[in-house]
C-alpha cells in the first residue's frame, strides 16, 4: 500500500472518489489540484490539509488564497503548479485524474521521480504512450490503471509471466446512452441526451466520449501502449450491464474476466493498495441479482469514432495525439451547443488528415500535433 497521495484533478468525479478511498484507507494527502472549482477546493484543503494546492489560473489561485490563507498551504497555478503537485516529495503515489493532454507533462514528471501513477488520464498513453512507458521502465515507476477496463485487464494479467500467453484483450463497453440507435436517429440527438450515461456518473467530456464511443477507441490505444500489444490483439464488445469490466483471452482458449459493481472506487482503491487487497466501501457484487450478462459487437457505422480511433491506432505516430486533440476541441464545441453530434466525428477525422504525419515523434512534435489539430477544428468550425 502507498503511504501518501497527490491528486491531480481532486474536484472532479475521479478525484472526489479518490478522496473517498483515502478517507477509508486513512492515507495522508500531500497535494491537490483543480481547475476552477475554488469553493470545492477550499473545502478539500480544510479537510485534508495538503502541503500544496494548485488551481488552473492565477485568478482562481488568488481566490483560493483568500479563502484558506489561515491554513498556511502553498498555492500555485497552471502547468508548473501541476508539475509541482505531481513531483512533491511527500507523495509516493500520484492519481492523475485531470482531463486531456493537460496530464501529460505532470505524469512524465512524476514518473521521473519514480512515483506510482494511478492512471486515470488515458490521453497520456494515447498521445505519448511509447515515451511514457519507456520513461516508466527507465525510472522504475509503477503505472497502475484506474480506468475500470484497464484495471480489469491489469488484474486478469496478475501472475501472467509471459506476454506470449495472451491471445487478445477484450475491452467491454456499455454502449453509452445511444446503444441500438441508427445513424439516422443519432443525427438529431442533443447534448442533454448524450449526457445521460446508463451506468456511470462521470464528467461531461468523458460522458460525451462514451456516447460517440470515442472513449472506447481511446481505451484501445491505451491498452496497446500499456500492455505492449498490437492493435489486432485488442477487441471491443458491448456489455450493457457494466458488470464484466474487461477480459483477457489466453493462448489455450481460456478467458479470464474481472467482474464487480460498476463503481470507480474499486479500481481507485486497487491503485493505492496494490499488490494488496483490503476491504472496500463499495457494496460487493451480488451475482443473484445483477441479471443476465449480454455481449455484442459495436456498430462501427453508427459510431464511426471507434473506427477512426482504430485507424489512428494502426497508423501510430502523431495520428493519435492529433485525433485526441481534435476530439477534445470538438467535444468542447458540442458541449457549448455550437455543433451537432456527428459533427464531432466529421471535424476530428478532417483534422487528423490536416495534421502532418510523423511516425516516431518527439514530445515536442506530439504537443505540436495536438496544437495543430485543435487549430484545424476551430478553423473548420468557423
Amino acid at each position: 500500500m502507498v503511504k501518501c497521495v497527490s491528486i491531480l484533478g481532486s474536484t472532479g468525479s475521479i478525484g472526489r472518489q479518490s478522496l473517498d478511498i483515502i478517507d477509508h484507507l486513512g492515507l495522508p494527502v500531500a497535494a491537490l489540484s483543480a481547475g476552477s472549482s475554488v469553493d470545492r477546493m477550499a473545502e478539500q484543503c480544510r479537510k485534508y490539509r495538503p502541503k500544496l494546492a494548485v488551481m488552473a489560473t492565477k485568478e482562481a489561485a488568488d481566490e483560493l488564497n483568500e479563502k484558506i490563507s489561515d491554513l498556511g498551504i502553498t498555492i500555485l497555478h497552471g502547468e508548473d503548479g501541476l508539475i509541482a503537485a505531481a513531483t512533491i516529495q511527500e507523495a509516493d503515489c500520484v492519481i492523475t485524474a485531470v482531463v486531456g493532454m493537460l496530464g501529460l507533462k505532470p505524469t512524465l514528471a512524476a514518473i521521473e521521480k519514480g512515483k506510482r501513477i494511478g492512471l486515470a488520464n488515458k490521453e497520456t498513453l494515447v498521445c505519448a504512450g511509447e515515451l511514457v512507458m519507456a520513461a516508466a521502465k527507465k525510472y522504475g515507476a509503477e503505472i497502475v490503471p484506474v480506468d475500470s477496463e484497464h484495471s480489469a485487464i491489469f488484474q486478469c494479467l496478475m501472475g501472467c509471466g509471459n506476454k506470449r500467453e495472451v491471445k487478445r484483450i477484450i475491452l467491454t463497453c456499455s454502449g453509452g446512452p445511444f446503444y441500438g440507435k441508427s445513424r439516422e436517429e443519432l443525427g438529431v440527438v442533443t447534448k442533454a441526451d448524450a449526457l445521460k450515461h446508463p451506468n456511470w456518473k462521470m464528467g461531461a467530456k468523458i460522458t460525451i466520449d462514451c456516447a460517440t464511443l470515442m472513449n472506447k477507441g481511446l481505451e484501445v490505444i491505451e491498452a496497446m501502449r500499456l500492455y505492449e500489444l498490437p492493435l489486432e490483439q485488442v477487441d471491443v464488445l458491448i456489455h450493457r450491464q457494466s458488470i464484466v469490466h474487461s477480459m483477457v483471452e489466453f493462448a489455450d482458449g481460456a478467458v479470464m474476466a474481472q467482474m464487480g459493481s460498476p463503481d470507480m472506487r474499486l479500481p481507485i482503491q486497487l491503485a493505492m493498495t496494490y499488490p494488496e487487497r483490503t476491504d472496500c466501501v463499495v457494496d460487493p457484487l451480488d451475482l443473484t441479482t445483477c441479471g443476465a450478462l449480454t455481449f455484442a459487437h459495436p456498430d462501427m457505422q453508427a459510431f464511426p469514432c471507434l473506427a477512426l480511433a482504430r485507424k489512428c491506432a494502426k497508423l501510430g505516430g502523431t495520428a493519435c495525439p492529433a485525433m485526441n486533440g481534435a476530439n477534445e476541441e470538438a467535444v468542447a464545441l458540442f458541449l457549448n451547443d455550437e455543433i451537432g453530434f456527428y459533427d464531432i466525428y466529421d471535424l476530428v477525422s478532417k483534422a487528423v488528415e490536416a495534421v502532418p504525419f510523423i511516425q516516431n515523434p518527439t514530445l515536442e512534435q506530439i504537443l505540436e500535433a495536438d496544437r495543430l489539430a485543435r487549430q484545424a477544428v476551430r478553423c473548420m468550425k468557423n
